[in-house]
């Protein structure tokens, strides 16, 4: 569940939700987003879809700022949902911040995210 924090972000939950180095998925109207926590505490969001096969990236394993795919061990940004090395692809980012302890997501990317 999810609440309208202002017209252009939505208040999908508080920081402590999300486990260090771990993931959330968070269910909006408009699809599923991963929502990552990493050791320093920064909160990124992707779409909860590796580009290359469609692994689950919110199973996958964090590590700095990055997300390695369960089932296939691609790198994935969480900064910018691009892959990593040698390979290619992109899955998308949506903008994120901490506000007051919440997680707030970009409500404009993720409408834009379901328009695409």
């Amino acid at each position: 569940m999810f609440e309208l924090f202002s017209s252009s972000w939505i208040d999908v939950g508080a920081v402590e939700d999300v486990p260090v180095r771990g993931a959330r998925v968070v269910k909006t109207p408009l699809g599923c987003v991963a929502v990552f926590r990493t050791a320093d505490n920064e909160v990124f969001a992707l779409e909860d879809r590796c580009p290359h096969k469609g692994g689950p990236l919110s199973q996958g394993i964090v590590h700095g700022a990055s997300v390695t795919c369960p089932l296939h061990n691609w790198v994935i940004s969480l900064q910018t949902g691009e892959v990593e090395g040698p390979d290619e692809g992109r899955t998308t980012s949506i903008p994120s911040k901490i506000q007051s302890g919440r997680i707030l997501l970009s409500r404009a990317a993720l409408a834009a995210r379901n328009a695409a």
